[in-house]
Parts: C-alpha cells; sequence; structure tokens
C-alpha cells in the first residue's frame, strides 16, 4: 500500500515524458544525428561527413555574419526590454487614475501577430516613412535614416521593433513581481530615513529578482532563436546584411542542404544551452526569499 502511494506521482509524470520524448527529445537527438551527415535532397544516399558541416558553418562569411547579427540583437533586446519593461513597470505601479489604461496600451503590442508589427513598421521606417518626414519637420533631416535598407543600422531598427512589440510583456512581469513586495519593508525603510534610491537598491532589486530572472531568460532566449522579426521585415537584406541564425537555417533547408541546415539548428541549441544554464544557475543563488 506504501509502495503504491508513493508510485502514484510518477503515474501522472510518465504520460508527459513518453510525450515529450517522442516530439522533442527524439527529434533532437536525429538531428544531432544528421548535422553529422551530408543530408541533401539532391542525394538518394546519406553518408556520414564528421565535422564538415561546422567547419562550412565557420569558413562562411554569410553565416559568420549570421551569428554576429543574431549575437547584436539578443544583447541589444535584453538590455532594451529589461530596462524599459522595468521603467514602465515602476511608472505604472505608481497609484495613477490612468494606470489600468496605460497598463493596457503598453501590453497590447505583445499579443499582436509580427506579420501585423511588419505591415505597422514597413511604411514607417520607409526612407520617405513617417519617422523620417516627422525628422524633417523637426530640423533633424541629419537624423534621417534609410532605417531597414542601410547595412550598418538595419539589425539595430529590428531590434528596436522587437523591443516596442515585447516590452508590455516584461513590464507585467516585472509589474507582478513588484505587487509581490510587502509594504511593510518600504515602511521600515522610510522610519529609519532611507531615500527612495536606497529603498530601490536595497529592496526592489534583491526582492524582484525572480521576476528580473525570467525575463532575461525569456528576452535572452528569444533573442538568440529571432527569426519572425527578420523574416518579416527585410528577409535578411539588405543583401545579407540582417541574416541570423534563423535564416540561415531557413535558406539552408529550402536550398534542400538538409544536413547543414541541421548543423545550423544544432549549434544554435548548444549556443542558447552554453549561455542560458550557467546563467540561470547563477542567478538563481542571487535570489532572495521574502
Amino acid at each position: 500500500m506504501h509502495k503504491s502511494k508513493s508510485m502514484y506521482p510518477y503515474y501522472l509524470v510518465w504520460p508527459a515524458l513518453i510525450i515529450y520524448f517522442i516530439f522533442f527529445a527524439f527529434p533532437a537527438l536525429i538531428g544531432f544525428y544528421y548535422s553529422f551527415t551530408d543530408w541533401r535532397l539532391d542525394r538518394d544516399t546519406i553518408q556520414f561527413v564528421g565535422w564538415d558541416n561546422f567547419k562550412a558553418i565557420f569558413s562562411d562569411k554569410v553565416l559568420i555574419l549570421a551569428l554576429k547579427n543574431t549575437l547584436i540583437f539578443a544583447v541589444v533586446t535584453v538590455i532594451g526590454k529589461n530596462i524599459f519593461g522595468l521603467l514602465l513597470a515602476i511608472g505604472l505601479n505608481m497609484k495613477l487614475k490612468t494606470r489600468n489604461v496605460l497598463r493596457a496600451v503598453y501590453f497590447s503590442p505583445s499579443i499582436l501577430s509580427i506579420l501585423v508589427i511588419s505591415i505597422i513598421f514597413t511604411p514607417i521606417l520607409r526612407t520617405e516613412g513617417m519617422i523620417n518626414s516627422l525628422l524633417g519637420k523637426l530640423g533633424l533631416e541629419s537624423l534621417a535614416q534609410a532605417w531597414l535598407t542601410n547595412p550598418s543600422i538595419v539589425v539595430w531598427t529590428i531590434a528596436a521593433v522587437s523591443i516596442w512589440q515585447s516590452v508590455g510583456f516584461q513590464m507585467a512581469i516585472y509589474l507582478a513581481g513588484l505587487q509581490s513586495i510587502s509594504k511593510e519593508y518600504y515602511e521600515a525603510a522610510k522610519i529609519d530615513g532611507a531615500s527612495a534610491w536606497r529603498s530601490f537598491t536595497n529592496i526592489t532589486l534583491p526582492l524582484l529578482l525572480p521576476a528580473i530572472n525570467i525575463n532575461i531568460m525569456l528576452t535572452l532566449i528569444g533573442g538568440l532563436k529571432v527569426f519572425s522579426e527578420v523574416y518579416v521585415l527585410t528577409g535578411g537584406g539588405p543583401g545579407n546584411a540582417s541574416q541570423v541564425v534563423g535564416t540561415i537555417i531557413l535558406r539552408a533547408f529550402g536550398e534542400g542542404n538538409w544536413g547543414l541546415g541541421t548543423a545550423v539548428n544544432t549549434l544554435l541549441f548548444i549556443g542558447v544551452s552554453v549561455i542560458a544554464v550557467p546563467l540561470i544557475m547563477f542567478m538563481r543563488r542571487k535570489e532572495v526569499a521574502e
């Protein structure tokens, strides 16, 4: 009887584990194997080629540029989404009459389809679009740019659009974290004569670490896996200036070079794991129990 009771929770877990293994773990293992083969559309046989696909990745200038763009996008979006999300959460956690309306307004872009985002921003970011027209009216013509066709800034432009779309979601997580902090801490700090900045650094930030950790992980993984924003706004252009790992994978599979595409995907998985797992472990140790 005791054994039956102790085994009961495992029976609940097994179905989920079986589904996970069949649809996620097993295909991932098969993909890992195929990343070391010459699997192509125009070949009837598949041969093991060792590290050839990975050597091709690091010898191809476009692939190197895609890796660089992916890292730039991830860093910029992680910083932007978390800083602006935290600032919005702090502002909308105050006693404002319109705070509920403003919360809905700032959160709404995060539920929009990326296709809708592209329809909104493509005309805005064109050379003759709204941003450059507004800069011209303000006498700031020198700041006008070809936002989606200038190779030196296109990745930064896409990152800015991604920040605009997702910052409301990060705001919501930070807002939930702020509202979970007991007001007694701030009252005690006020009695002790602590300034607003000291209350923020000594109370808010330490107790907000769980929310910070969640947001950093979500934005980091999302940034490294970026695809939709680049695909709908530029398609990887102009030329290959905004190619990222996700678009390179699509191109490789579209060309029938499935072995190379799988190798790039495997490299992305390893990169995300190497960056995310140690960061999660480090940040978890810094969390403070309320």
